[in-house]
């Protein structure tokens, strides 16, 4: 008997390692930097669901081919200013599922 609690304490201490060597493998990914910016042309807006397609190149971070799709904008006051035609930079990303635009500015 006295053999399986040390046992049990080693197991213990094995997990805990293994769980705070996971942990910081997932602080380390969460801080990554964003995704690259592309480049694309707004082909529409929808202000009022914060939505916005546009016909964008390749997207390598999201194997994503080009083409033209809509996105859902994490900042709807990013598409103030816009206008159907306008040469865009932004960032895309998927976040809960979602194909989404997180950062946005006029191409000059």
């Amino acid at each position: 008997m006295t053999h399986t609690l040390p046992i049990t304490r080693r197991r213990l201490a094995l997990a805990t390692l293994a769980l705070a060597a996971g942990c910081a493998g997932l602080t380390a990914w969460a801080q990554a930097p964003s995704a690259p910016q592309a480049q694309a042309e707004v082909v529409k807006l929808d202000k009022a669901s914060a939505r916005l397609t546009l016909k964008h190149g390749e997207l390598k971070h999201l194997d994503m081919p080009a083409m033209t799709m809509v996105w859902r904008v994490r900042d709807p006051k990013g598409l103030e200013g816009l206008a159907v035609g306008d040469r865009v930079r932004f960032t895309g990303e998927r976040i809960d599922g979602q194909f989404t635009v997180t950062s946005l500015s006029k191409a000059p």
